[in-house]
């Protein structure tokens, strides 16, 4: 249920175990990143920890493609748990 609000339209990316499979075969990939930014941008904090950590996302937040709102939000949350 929760990758469904991050990937409504791929669910091809909606099981856990074959997203998490994806991920570890892609990193460092373009797709990698595209997928980090589905999850800051549509997925629920919680979730997005799930699948990546704060160093992680902080060493390439400025990188992605992301909405204002989402930049802001997530940087607050890294200034918040320290990881800015």
């Amino acid at each position: 249920m929760k990758l469904q609000a991050v990937f409504w339209d791929y669910p091809q990316f909606q099981d856990e175990n074959k997203l998490r499979k994806f991920l570890q075969q892609n990193k460092q990939q373009p797709v990698y990143y595209w997928i980090m930014t589905r999850f800051l941008e549509h997925g629920r904090v919680v979730d997005t920890f799930g699948f990546f950590n704060l160093e992680e996302i902080a060493k390439h937040l400025n990188q992605l493609r992301l909405s204002q709102y989402s930049r802001q939000k997530w940087q607050r949350l890294l200034e918040v748990y320290g990881a800015a």
